[in-house]
């Protein structure tokens, strides 16, 4: 006891274990992740564990040496392989374009670290069963980085659908667009544009996400109906002389038919004039719906068919910031907001979790059995807008 504690024991030390992160990637996701990491250890209390940045790895040394100045990784390398010889890396981190998620990933699984990867998660269904494959026989922790489970608004629809609270499920039909590519843009031909290092267009970028609400939402997918388009298949490329040819989807429309009966749509463009990062779903059930707006991600839409009266009810909006709401406790007080980049500190801290403490990811967080499932919908959807058939879901 020391003088002044009112002869009250002080608690214990918590011993948090150090998880070292090797990353790869440091653009667009490789800067959203790495803001989860330094964030985590502060506000997620206690954390599941404390972060190490260890390495950080990319194509460009120029970038790959800024990015780990500014991130505060370590090390920087421009190979992969390099960055995995180091034994304090338990987790890789892989937020690298499309074409470098397969063999990273595997070999990482193989080196016995855990895998955390960013979606798409293989550009075809045989790509993603070999990812899943070598997780599975290394029996290694694995995540897909589907980040908008972690949304709070989604996983309190997600607790309404599972308490019943809808009964049951009738539609579940969402959207996901975007304008960049519009031609008013100019926009250059980039590796997401190419079907060797993106997979697929519209869909494996914007799509999966809303594929995977879909499945964590309502269910599994049985079967899909779907038509695509390319509305400009030559653009200029910025970094070698001439045009470069379009071979992925610009958009893509399917419907869909659900295990459990539901039927719904899904649809992504990257052709939308005025919308920026528009993903949006509706779920009809027999007693209610509910209805999400990424751009308004602290709120959820909600109707109850047994509300009175009856001759005045219709949709009304509530703000998911109480305590009490999902991943509330590690923020703000109610109304204080918060973003879309606070997904991946949760998104994370379940990883992480996961790892330290030897918790299974599923069922909220993505792992790759749901990543390798939600390639097969999107290859049946590829394989359906080109044969003009509906296609069965078969994994």
């Amino acid at each position: 006891m020391t003088a002044g504690d009112g002869g009250a024991a002080q608690p214990a030390p918590v011993s948090i274990p150090e998880i070292g992160v090797g990353m790869l990637g440091y653009a667009f996701m490789g800067k959203a992740h790495s803001h989860a990491y330094k964030t985590i250890p502060y506000m997620i209390q206690p954390p599941p564990a404390i972060p190490r940045l260890l390495g950080i790895a990319g194509r460009n040394e120029e970038a790959v040496q800024d990015a780990a100045r500014r991130y505060g990784y370590e090390r920087a390398y421009t190979d992969w392989r390099q960055m995995l010889r180091d034994d304090r890396i338990q987790l890789l981190d892989n937020g690298g374009p499309n074409d470098a998620h397969a063999e990273p990933s595997i070999a990482a699984a193989r080196a016995g670290k855990h895998v955390l990867c960013e979606k798409p998660m293989g550009r075809s269904a045989k790509e993603a069963a070999a990812m899943l494959e070598a997780v599975t026989k290394a029996g290694v922790k694995h995540a897909v980085a589907f980040n908008y489970r972690f949304v709070p608004a989604v996983r309190q629809a997600r607790e309404l659908i599972e308490s019943g609270a809808l009964g049951q499920i009738y539609h579940f039909r969402a959207t996901y667009l975007q304008e960049w590519l519009l031609p008013v843009s100019n926009g250059p031909m980039t590796w997401r544009l190419d079907r060797h290092q993106a997979g697929s267009g519209a869909l494996g970028d914007l799509g999966a996400h809303i594929i995977d609400l879909g499945r964590f939402l309502v269910g599994e997918f049985r079967s899909v109906s779907a038509l695509t388009r390319t509305f400009t298949t030559q653009r200029r490329w910025t970094d070698r002389p001439g045009m470069g040819t379009v071979d992925v989807d610009d958009a893509f429309v399917a419907a869909v038919e659900f295990e459990n009966g539901a039927i719904g749509s899904v649809e992504a463009s990257r052709y939308a004039p005025g919308r920026k990062n528009y993903n949006a779903f509706e779920i009809n059930g027999e007693l209610g719906s509910i209805c999400f707006d990424l751009e308004r991600l602290n709120e959820l839409q909600v109707y109850w068919v047994n509300d009175e009266p009856r001759t005045t009810q219709g949709f009304h909006d509530v703000l998911v910031t109480e305590s009490y709401h999902p991943f509330w406790k590690h923020w703000w007080p109610h109304g204080h907001i918060i973003g879309w980049e606070h997904t991946f500190v949760h998104e994370i801290a379940h990883l992480l979790d996961a790892i330290a403490n030897d918790r299974a990811v599923a069922p909220y967080g993505a792992t790759f059995e749901d990543g390798y499932r939600n390639a097969v919908v999107c290859d049946a959807i590829l394989k359906s807008a080109e044969s003009g058939e509906r296609i069965p879901l078969r994994y």
